[in-house]
């Protein structure tokens, strides 16, 4: 039986800065992946993930955030690859809309750089908006985008270099704890370390079943339109957005990567998949109309006809937080999973995060947003 310091199970984004993080620390390190690496079954793919400051979600997100982007820029210089690019980001809506009240109460909490624009403004300074004129936007320069393929790639190639042992097309049939730490069994082998470090997204409740009732996967299409003039959706004149518009939430980036306009409408259709059974192969017209009638109506030069879409799925907490915890029955096992649709940019702090409670059982960055206890039930 083989021993490790720490298995982490599940290399996706999280997972490989999971190990990144733990192998360079000293640990010995054997990460499973259940497909293959930069597979696109879960939720760690698609050429482009939004990086923002300004966070309407909880202004508790910012500290994370300014260590993530230290972080990304770290592992930029590391692997020599290019990961994180800056457009600016637009968090925009009527003017007591969640996502610009939000956004802005942020920037003033954290003093973040930032400018309030008019619809108007907005569409004289970047041409591809076309908001509604009532709408109200916040512009942060630092955002941008993150090339989740390559960033993965980088965490994996760096762990691997510290002494990692990462090994795809391997199922994780069950674990148990032990007096000494945890037993994995695969279906290539059984394998035992002193910890565990549990990210499996939308298949973490299947490996924690006292977790499963937090736990809801959910289908996300997103799709490529074809644009009238290229440059005012190039990422020097376009930056990242979110948006609230028609009581949805959507969010977009400029064309990179792959031909095309990207938009996604956060929670879709509300579906909630197996995601053992999810199709991702099917995209309906539902889908495709969907996103592109709010594109003619917020980015009219960019609702041509679609030219890709691809399924990917979000696995939501009721509160759509962060968990971020070692399990109370088995604090060996560090739980880093359901990040609800906004966790890619924190890979790289969360990985650190994940080596610092899997080693030291404890961390110095403010997760009390993110732990199990919240989800207790009051006596």
């Amino acid at each position: 039986m083989a021993a490790y310091d720490v298995i982490v199970l599940g290399v996706g984004g999280m997972g490989s800065a999971a190990a990144y993080h733990l192998a360079r620390r000293g640990q010995r390190v054997l990460a499973l992946e259940r497909f293959a690496l930069l597979h696109e079954m879960g939720s760690s793919h698609g050429f482009t993930r939004i990086i923002r400051l300004a966070y309407f979600e909880h202004p508790s997100y910012v500290p994370l955030l300014r260590r993530a982007y230290e972080l990304w820029e770290s592992l930029e210089r590391d692997s020599g690859e290019p990961l994180l690019h800056i457009t600016g980001s637009v968090d925009a809506g009527l003017p007591d809309s969640r996502t610009f009240i939000g956004s802005l109460q942020t920037c003033e909490q954290h003093q973040l750089p930032h400018t309030v624009l008019t619809s108007a403004e907005l569409s004289r300074r970047f041409p591809g908006y076309r908001l509604p004129a009532e709408y109200m936007a916040l512009l942060q320069e630092r955002g941008g985008f993150l090339v989740p393929e390559r960033c993965i790639s980088a965490h994996t190639a760096l762990a691997r270099k510290h002494g990692a042992d990462v090994r795809e097309h391997t199922r994780v049939l069950e674990w148990t704890p032990t007096t000494d730490g945890v037993t994995v069994r695969t279906d290539k082998g059984t394998f035992h370390a002193g910890r565990l470090v549990i990210t499996a997204g939308s298949w973490s409740g299947a490996l924690v079943p006292s977790l499963a009732p937090l736990l809801s996967p959910e289908r996300q299409v997103l799709g490529w339109f074809d644009i009238e003039d290229r440059d005012d959706f190039a990422p020097a004149r376009f930056p990242v957005f979110n948006l609230d518009h028609e009581g949805e939430h959507w969010y977009g980036f400029p064309e990179f990567g792959t031909p095309g306009f990207k938009l996604g409408c956060y929670h879709h259709f509300r579906e909630v998949v197996d995601p053992d059974h999810l199709d991702r192969t099917r995209v309906t017209d539902r889908d495709l109309t969907l996103l592109r009638e709010m594109a003619r109506q917020c980015f009219p030069g960019a609702a041509g006809e679609p030219l890709l879409a691809k399924t990917c799925q979000f696995t939501n907490t009721p509160d759509e937080h962060f968990i971020l915890d070692q399990l109370p029955d088995a604090p060996q096992v560090t739980v880093v999973s359901a990040c609800s649709g906004h966790g890619f940019k924190f890979c790289s702090v969360v990985g650190e995060i994940a080596a610092d409670l899997a080693i030291d059982s404890g961390t110095r960055h403010d997760i009390a947003l993110h732990r199990l206890s919240r989800f207790a039930t009051p006596s």
